[in-house]
């Protein structure tokens, strides 16, 4: 795993989330319209809280959308936790010229949704596999 760097800003948005929910925080992307989390495995529960309680607290607190992704050393559980409502049918990670790549199949039905508005989806995916697990790219097939 690569050494995840972590602005001041997303320092503090981790100590705000953390101290509103009582879930832990592994990283913390902070991007003009949203802020992406990486919970702790097993705690997205606590993240999201009793009809989305806690995640709601901290909407309106910081005033900008939140995505939470849970983490898993399984790179494949990862990816599959990282797309979120997308369905995956099979992630095949492969070695190809020194750089490390995961091949993910998604239905034609959620190629859209994978892929995201303007590529965030996509380019969610490829920046957290990079930053957790050295995946130096990720190809929707």
């Amino acid at each position: 795993m690569s050494e995840i760097k972590l602005s001041t800003e997303g320092i503090r948005y981790i100590a705000l989330f953390e101290s509103a929910t009582g879930a832990g925080i592994k990283d913390c992307i902070v991007e003009d319209t949203r802020i992406i989390y990486v919970v702790n495995n097993g705690e997205m529960g606590a993240a999201i809280g009793t009809n989305g309680d806690h995640i709601n607290r901290v909407k309106r607190s910081i005033d900008k959308h939140i995505e939470l992704v849970e983490f898993s050393d399984d790179p494949e559980k990862f990816i599959m936790n990282a797309f979120g409502s997308v369905s995956v049918e099979s992630v095949n990670l492969v070695l190809k010229q020194n750089k490390r790549l995961a091949y993910v199949e998604v239905s034609d039905k959620d190629k859209g949704l994978a892929i995201g508005r303007e590529g965030n989806n996509i380019k969610k995916v490829k920046m957290l596999m990079q930053r957790h697990h050295d995946i130096d790219d990720v190809i929707l097939q």
